[in-house]
């Protein structure tokens, strides 16, 4: 009944998009396949989808990394784990941000593991979960954001044993400084991880995964004790440390088209508040695409999309839903003209990494901003 109402929704959300986020199957599957190589055996490599994919559509990433068969699924609520079993995908997920303890005790959905990450969120689960669930417990190894602290080590661990349907299947940290030339705060980290991890197995001989590293940790996999990597960045395409020298492939273009043209004179400004003073006759497009849709308001007067191989510059501030580019350098442009606005090509003015040095800010927020209703389209 289900995969009927897929194919209805499908047919009624038949139209003709302004945007299309396009998603590249075969660089997702390339680059996956490429961190487990790197780290070889020793480590299950699980793909991180928490805030919609980092912006390239939860949905449609999870669908083709199930084909994977990661050892799990990362994600960062509950709703996403919903979200991902309803449309299908039946693999492992490990949710990985803090859960309502309510959501919990009446979770429904199969094969799903939460997240410890309060000492008073473990006590009442331990006066109050009725049937068996499977957990991580995260330590705080020093990032000072999140998980048990050294010192309620062994609380945490007289807890989980109180009450016999919390089956605690693992033990997680996160590194504050990985991709940081200076190691020394790393280093420090590993060594108390390593610590907790020969501590927890004494108490749980039968725990089954321990996860330190993301993306960022690739370099100190070998001194780390673990099974399991969550690979976040790597894994859409952009190198999340460069001590690693790794061929990944970004997977994400997104592309929409011109909707208007209009002449604009010398002297003449452009936008909110006329940012953008023309010192000579120029050419000037709209697209669709605003700040709302994912275009950074601090692209402004600096950023660059790409129309028929030819970089032209954002003139004007960011609108809501518009931004004006000049075209002036274009030849035989017109109305519907395809608009790259995020390239896939690293080298691109307009690449997630060189419009991130723009903004002055780290990729992430880039990928994370681009519209979740947009329509994506997997190739």
């Amino acid at each position: 009944m289900k995969n009927l109402f897929r194919k209805l929704r499908a047919n009624w959300y038949n139209y003709e998009s302004l945007i299309v986020v396009k998603i590249d199957k075969r660089a997702l599957h390339d680059n996956y396949r490429m961190i487990k190589k790197t780290v070889g055996d020793k480590l299950k490599v699980t793909p991180v989808l928490k805030s919609n994919a980092y912006g390239h559509g939860l949905v449609e990433v999870a669908k083709i990394m199930s084909k994977e068969e990661p050892e799990f699924l990362v994600v960062d609520t509950y709703y996403e784990a919903m979200v991902i079993r309803n449309e299908g995908v039946d693999n492992k997920i490990f949710i990985i941000g803090f859960s309502h303890i309510n959501n919990v005790l009446e979770n429904r959905l199969n094969n799903v593991s939460f997240v410890i990450t309060d000492l008073s969120w473990l006590e009442m689960l331990a006066k109050n979960l009725s049937h068996p669930a499977n957990f991580h417990l995260k330590i705080d190894t020093g990032m000072n954001r999140q998980g048990i602290e050294m010192e309620d080590l062994q609380k945490a661990i007289d807890l989980i044993k109180s009450n016999k349907n919390i089956v605690l299947e693992g033990v997680c940290s996160h590194l504050a400084c990985a991709d940081e030339a200076d190691q020394n705060f790393t280093k420090r980290q590993i060594k108390k991880w390593n610590s907790v991890v020969e501590k927890i197995k004494g108490e749980f001989s039968d725990l089954k995964y321990g996860h330190l590293g993301a993306s960022s940790s690739v370099f100190y996999n070998k001194k780390i004790e673990a099974n399991v990597m969550r690979l976040g960045l790597d894994l859409y395409g952009i190198n999340a440390d460069e001590k690693i020298n790794l061929d990944l492939q970004p997977v994400m273009q997104v592309e929409t088209i011109i909707t208007s043209i209009r002449e604009v004179k010398k002297g003449e400004r452009i936008g909110y508040s006329g940012s953008f003073e023309v010192n000579r006759n120029i050419k000037v497009a709209t697209i669709p695409f605003g700040y709302f849709e994912g275009m950074d308001r601090r692209l402004s007067n600096k950023g660059y999309v790409k129309i028929n191989g030819v970089f032209c510059p954002i003139v004007g501030r960011v609108s809501m839903n518009i931004s004006s580019i000049d075209i002036s350098e274009v030849e035989e442009v017109k109305v519907g003209d395809k608009v790259v606005v995020i390239s896939a090509n690293r080298n691109d003015k307009n690449s997630i990494e060189n419009i991130a040095k723009i903004c002055e800010t780290i990729p992430y927020e880039i990928m994370v901003h681009v519209e979740r209703m947009l329509r994506r389209e997997v190739k």
